[in-house]
């Protein structure tokens, strides 16, 4: 009889083999490899961006559009991005994309050591990777089950997810430190190499499981047409999408709002605000990592809701908290809801799309990256008129009525 230590020993090798299943793949592995050199370059990129504007115009709007140049494309092409992503080679879509984004990063690294860089260039670079991720991220989604089979599309998606967070959490960091310590010109530098590996890990990974259907003759509207009918048309796709639109418009608006609430809430600034934003980053690994780990036999759509409600309760309790270290608590709490979330909705919209729509369905999952910086500005309207805290308890409210809704009136989720 093995004692209560053996077991709970077995028990943790068993979980971490089955968190990290989908990287004994070795295409799945060079393929996540991938999506850590391009994170680490876009991560780096955001705070590189972001501070370069403002030493050009010492302009906070200025700034602002540049850091939300990305979302007009993805808004406007994520559609098409997902179409052709039914059509076309799904490897070849990311991997040139890939090396257009790079391309972009070291154009405007050579506009800085030559002096012609300002501030239309960087619109212009956000703007044109914006367009490469409405292309990219839809292929890089729909391919996942091709690399991996379909039981492990959510343990894939997980992964994926806390390789994206780990460099949501060391990127600006980096991106912070080379800037100071090279400058700008160096870094952009680096940022374009670092998407370059992506790119070439990228060709080398070979594409087994269900070929993309191919179905050039019917007119691209007429595809985007056929895609959001069939995501209208499949009651789980279509509540798995509103829960998503839900949480962009509410948990992912209300950290587009987060300076203001450091600001008057707690009397802060730039530090406090990395604080509570790393705790972000934080709890989003962790709970990548914790969906990654889940068995076959859990209810995952159960741990969807509970997760989404997570959320929820992390942004009510942040709204009038008036101690640093509960909203540092609550954060990181935002964090690990956000992620299991986000992880859990893309595997499972993944597993209930056919693979002919797979493609279509994940563009139209990838519209909420364009919604981020839309979402925020009802909220500061409601700020500026009213307050920060009414604003965000509103949020915290509307996104746990569409928990609730959710798990009332769409009983099939929790059986997912």
């Amino acid at each position: 009889m093995r004692s209560p230590v053996t077991s709970a020993r077995l028990s943790g090798r068993r979980y971490t083999r089955r968190t990290f299943q989908s990287l004994a793949n070795p295409e799945y592995r060079r393929f996540w490899f991938s999506l850590i050199f391009l994170m680490a370059g876009i991560n780096m990129q955001m705070l590189a961006r972001g501070q370069l504007a403002w030493e050009l115009t010492g302009d906070v709007f200025l700034v602002a559009l540049v850091s939300s140049g990305f979302a007009p494309p993805i808004l406007l092409f994520s559609l098409f991005g997902g179409t052709l992503a039914d059509r076309w080679n799904r490897r070849r879509m990311i991997q040139y994309s890939q090396l257009v984004v790079s391309l972009v990063a070291g154009i405007v690294g050579v506009t800085i050591v030559t002096g012609v860089v300002n501030i239309w260039i960087l619109f212009g670079a956000a703007l044109t990777q914006g367009f490469c991720w409405s292309f990219m991220m839809p292929a890089r989604q729909a391919i996942i089950p091709q690399l991996v089979g379909e039981r492990e599309i959510t343990n894939a998606i997980a992964l994926n997810a806390s390789g994206m967070a780990l460099m949501t959490l060391s990127g600006p960091g980096l991106g912070g430190l080379a800037y100071s310590a090279f400058g700008p010109a160096t870094t952009y530098f680096v940022m374009a190499a670092l998407m370059f590996v992506a790119f070439v890990l990228m060709t080398t990974v070979k594409v087994e499981g269900v070929p993309v259907e191919r179905r050039r003759r019917e007119n691209m509207f007429s595809s985007i047409w056929d895609g959001l009918k069939y995501s209208y048309g499949n009651p789980t796709i279509f509540v798995l999408l509103l829960l998503t639109l839900a949480t962009t418009m509410t948990s992912q608006s209300f950290r587009q709002l987060m300076p203001a609430q450091v600001d008057l809430i707690f009397g802060g600034g730039p530090t406090q605000l990395g604080i509570l934003m790393s705790m972000i980053g934080v709890g989003a690994l962790l709970g990548s990592l914790f969906m990654a780990g889940l068995s076959e036999n859990m209810k995952r759509g159960v741990v969807l809701l509970v997760a989404s409600g997570l959320s929820a309760v992390a942004i009510l309790v942040s709204t009038y908290v008036t101690v640093f270290l509960i909203a540092i608590f609550a954060m990181l709490v935002l964090g690990i809801g956000d992620s299991g979330r986000r992880a859990l909705n893309s595997g499972l919209l993944l597993e209930q799309a056919d693979a002919e729509h797979r493609g279509r369905v994940m563009g139209i999952y990838m519209l909420n990256f364009g919604l981020r910086p839309i979402g925020a500005i009802p909220l500061g309207i409601l700020a500026e008129r009213t307050s920060i805290q009414l604003a965000f308890a509103v949020a915290g409210i509307l996104l746990a009525v569409s928990v609730i809704a959710t798990w009332v009136f769409a009983p099939f989720i929790r059986r997912l």
